[in-house]
C-alpha cells in the first residue's frame, strides 16, 4: 500500500484524460502536497518523502506550463517527462546513498533492522530496478509521443508496465530476501 500512496499523484495525472492536461496537473499537485502534508502530520520524515517530494515540484512545474500554455509542445511529451522525473529523482537518491524505497520499507520494518547492510542492500537494489523501469519507460513514452502517439492506448500499457513491473519485482524480491534470510547459513 506505501507504494501506491506513494505513487498516486503520478496515477491521477495519468488516468485523468491527457485533454485536460493542466487540471491534471493540477489535480496530481493538490494529492502530492495532500500526501506530504498528511504523512508529516503522521511523523513520517522527509527523508522518506523522496518522491512525494519530487512529485510535488515536477507537478508544480508541469501545472505553471499546462495553464500558461495549453497548446503548450510539453503536452505530448508529459508522460515521458513524468516517467523521466521519476528516473532522475530515483536515480539521484541512489547517487546520494538514499534510495528513495528506504524510506518507503521503514515504514514496515523494525527500525533495528534500519542499519542493518542487507537492509540497505536490499533497498539499493528494489531502487535500481525502479529507476531502470523508469528509464526504460520514459524512453518507450517520448518514441510514442515522437511518433504522435503520446496518449494512446499501447502508451497507457507502458505507463501501466513502467509501475507494473517494477512492484512486482519488489514484492518477489523482499518475499525472497525475507526467505533467505530466515533460512539457517
Amino acid at each position: 500500500m506505501s507504494y501506491l500512496r506513494t505513487f498516486l499523484p503520478w496515477i491521477v495525472f495519468a488516468v485523468l484524460p491527457s485533454g485536460s492536461w493542466q487540471w491534471g496537473a493540477l489535480a496530481a499537485l493538490v494529492v502530492a502536497v495532500g500526501l506530504i502534508g498528511q504523512q508529516v502530520r503522521d511523523g513520517v520524515g522527509l527523508d522518506a518523502l523522496i518522491i512525494e517530494l519530487g512529485s510535488a515540484v515536477f507537478f508544480a512545474a508541469l501545472a505553471v506550463v499546462a495553464f500558461t500554455d495549453h497548446d503548450s509542445g510539453v503536452h505530448d511529451y508529459s508522460a515521458a517527462l513524468s516517467s523521466g522525473t521519476l528516473a532522475v529523482i530515483a536515480g539521484v537518491s541512489l547517487a546520494v546513498g538514499k534510495p528513495f524505497t528506504l524510506g518507503i520499507a521503514k515504514r514496515t520494518t523494525p527500525r533495528e533492522l534500519w542499519a542493518l547492510k542487507p537492509f540497505i542492500r536490499t533497498n539499493v537494489v528494489i531502487t535500481a530496478v525502479w529507476t531502470g523501469a523508469f528509464v526504460l519507460t520514459a524512453l518507450a513514452l517520448a518514441f510514442e509521443a515522437h511518433t504522435g502517439h503520446g496518449h494512446s492506448t499501447p502508451a497507457t500499457l507502458v505507463q501501466i508496465a513502467g509501475f507494473a513491473v517494477p512492484m512486482v519485482f519488489t514484492i518477489r524480491y523482499v518475499a525472497h530476501v525475507q526467505a533467505k534470510a530466515g533460512q539457517p547459513a
